[in-house]
């Protein structure tokens, strides 16, 4: 019988994929454990490039999405399947990162096992339950039992304390995105042939700044996205300026920045990028201006000021730290802050040059020997 210790990580999404390969790869390579991998591919393209890049093969794909699906039709799928899979492969832990549909189901169903669970990126509090939606609540699920808690900060790590957690459970390990950020920019750099298809946007936009954009949260749909647009337009009347925007393929994005952006002569509304391409997309922007969590993390730590287009974030210690500012989702704040960031040189090298509070790029060696030794 072996003494290794089974470890079932269980992802579905895009940012979950590239926050958990790290912890993969390093359970992987460690004789102590035997690592298996469940996806419920709640990002199916998206998702799959990242395991590509990343040579993550899962041992098992439930392949969950139907078309218009709802929360509560993906939630009960979820929580059925990914059971399935535990009763057939019994692990001492179940790993999951983050906080979406994916995440709460599968580690309900570790609970109904009595399996504990290990929360990478635990302790996100926005404080509104409505924003980010649904995750906000995902997150608190979780939290609310599970057995060992990775807070990628002190902040994080605080909000668990605040809400009773066990601190003899909470650990600060910082975030594995820095070690996948890292990973992925050491890969380029190595072949760079892997993210060259960015290159002719590059001619392109030679001499100007490049604005990169990412825009997909549930909670922007509608009058949100709009803004949102509108903003990027007024914004690309200037001509010393480029936006990249690889634009989510979820359709209430798509609509909204097809009929007010395309065809701008300084705006590239191009297909999601892989994770290669899109850690080149950081390296040549300027600026980031996105709603997306993970780019708050990724983007300050190559020097690169971020502007959220979030009422909240659920990532205090960036605004703290001064490498992120909330602007929200109304198009004047937009314009005015992104304005400021190209016209006040001290302005963006204050927020260039601040501290990223998210990590070292050890995160992963640090949960790995906490699953070790739990």
């Amino acid at each position: 019988m072996s003494s290794r210790r089974k470890i079932l990580s269980v992802f579905g999404t895009r940012p979950e994929a590239i926050k958990l390969f790290p912890l993969v790869h390093a359970l992987a390579g460690d004789e102590r454990f035997e690592s298996r991998v469940c996806i419920s591919a709640q990002h199916r393209e998206m998702l799959d490039q990242v395991l590509a890049i990343a040579g993550v093969v899962p041992d098992h794909d439930l392949d969950l999405m139907t078309p218009g699906q709802t929360l509560d039709a993906l939630t009960a799928r979820a929580l059925v399947e990914i059971g399935k899979v535990l009763d057939a492969e019994r692990p001492d832990w179940v790993v999951v990162q983050g906080d979406t549909t994916t995440v709460m189901a599968g580690a309900i169903a570790a609970y109904y096992r009595q399996i504990p669970v290990c929360h990478v990126e635990a302790g996100l509090r926005s404080g509104d339950i409505h924003h980010p939606w649904p995750e906000e609540v995902n997150r608190r699920v979780v939290g609310s039992f599970a057995a060992l808690h990775c807070a990628p900060t002190e902040t994080a790590r605080d909000a668990l304390l605040r809400e009773n957690v066990d601190p003899a459970t909470v650990h600060v390990t910082g975030n594995t995105v820095i070690d996948a950020l890292h990973w992925v920019t050491q890969r380029v750099g190595q072949n760079p042939g892997l993210a060259s298809g960015l290159a002719g946007l590059e001619r392109r936009f030679a001499g100007k700044r490049i604005i990169g954009m990412t825009s997909h949260r549930r909670e922007n749909f509608g009058e949100g996205m709009q803004n949102i647009a509108n903003a990027v337009k007024e914004l690309a009347s200037r001509p010393d300026i480029a936006v990249i925007f690889p634009v989510h393929l979820n359709p209430n994005v798509r609509a909204v920045m097809n009929e007010q952006l395309a065809g701008l002569d300084n705006v590239a509304l191009i297909e999601p990028l892989d994770y290669p391409h899109f850690a080149r997309l950081l390296d040549i922007s300027h600026l980031m201006l996105t709603d997306s969590g993970g780019v708050q993390e990724e983007a300050p730590a190559l020097g690169k000021p971020v502007l959220v287009m979030r009422e909240t974030t659920e990532r205090p210690e960036g605004i703290e730290a001064g490498t992120a500012k909330l602007v929200g989702t109304d198009a004047a704040s937009i314009v005015s802050e992104t304005t400021r960031l190209l016209d006040d040189e001290a302005a963006y090298a204050a927020m260039a040059r601040a501290h990223n509070p998210f990590g070292d790029g050890h995160a992963a060696a640090r949960i790995a020997e906490l699953l070790a030794h739990a």
